[in-house]
This record gives structure tokens, C-alpha cells and sequence, in this order.
């Protein structure tokens, strides 16, 4: 190989390794959002579906790694047999995971703790006594960026309370500061 070749082929590979590194860069910082979408039972005499908020803030520590923190309101949780209607609410700080598939699609991972809270106990489902409390809680989400600012996220979470477990499936809109 003549010389002219190697510089630009470096120089080629350098430019693409900056413009990685700022792609990169653009994926550090807070971001925070909102979602809409379904909250799922299906434990004891609770078979139920109903609409679910959340609010979501966290920080990208880098492109694969980042901490976020929301409430999601689980909606109302209708018995269908012993036991009173329930509304439901959960509090969480989980540790998110991130693949990148291309520079605007990836998947993400998070698990985490959440404080959790019913209006009463969950009557007729083994092992729980209590109308608050701190338990598990993971999903898995897709992400789509439109830009560097604001993406679109696809996620589907579950809260476990105690012995009992609630899913959100929901579409949510995060938006980097």
C-alpha cells in the first residue's frame, strides 16, 4: 500500500471513531418522561385491565447504563369475586440497561426496588397483609429516537406486591435535557 492510501484510510477511521464518540456523547445526561398504557392482574379473585399513567426522570450515564426513578399510577383493581375495588400506585428506582441496535433503535433492561401502595390490603391472595411495601420490580422496553432530544418508548414493566404481580404495558415519550 502506497502511503496516501494509509493517512486517508487513518484519517477515515478517526473521523468515524469521532463521530461515534459524539453519538456517544449525546447519550449521557437527565432525561425525563411520561406513558399511558394498560395495568394487567390476574391474582386471586382480581382478573382485571385498567388505564395506567407514569412519570419517569433518570440519568444516562453512558450509552448502555443509566438510573431512573418514576411513579406510575397502576389505575383501579376491580375484585371480581371476594374483596373490594383497589387503586394502586408504585414508586421505583431501577438500573437500566441499554443495547444499541442502530443509532436511533435500541433495547433497553431495568430492574430495580419499588415502594408500592394499595388503598387497602389484597384480600384472597396468599401472603399479602399489607396495603404498602417494598418489592421487586423489571421490564423490557424499545426505544426509537427521532432526534437527539426526544425519543419513543415502548416498555413492558412488572410490579410484584409480595405474593402478587401487576404488569404495565405502556407507550412513553422521553425527552433528553
Amino acid at each position: 500500500m502506497n502511503k496516501n492510501k494509509i493517512l486517508s484510510r487513518t484519517f477515515a477511521a478517526m473521523l468515524v471513531g469521532a463521530a461515534a464518540f459524539g453519538a456517544q456523547a449525546a447519550d449521557k445526561g437527565f432525561y425525563a418522561g411520561v406513558g399511558a398504557g394498560q395495568s394487567l392482574v390476574d391474582e386471586g379473585s382480581y382478573d382485571d385491565e385498567d388505564t395506567a399513567f407514569s412519570v419517569f426522570g433518570g440519568y444516562q450515564f453512558n450509552r448502555w447504563f443509566g438510573l431512573e426513578g418514576g411513579y406510575a399510577d397502576l389505575g383501579k383493581l376491580e375484585s371480581k369475586g371476594e374483596g373490594r375495588n383497589l387503586e394502586a400506585s408504585s414508586v421505583y428506582l431501577t438500573a437500566v440497561g441499554t443495547v444499541p441496535f442502530t443509532e436511533k433503535f435500541s433495547g433497553y433492561a431495568k430492574a430495580g426496588f419499588q415502594r408500592w401502595d394499595l388503598d387497602t390490603a389484597l384480600p384472597g391472595v396468599t401472603g399479602t397483609r399489607d396495603d404498602s411495601g417494598t418489592d421487586p420490580t423489571y421490564g423490557v422496553g424499545l426505544q426509537y429516537r427521532f432526534n437527539d432530544k426526544v425519543a419513543l418508548r415502548g416498555e413492558y414493566s412488572r410490579f410484584e406486591i409480595e405474593d402478587a404481580d401487576l404488569d404495565l404495558a405502556q407507550l412513553q415519550v422521553r425527552y433528553d435535557f
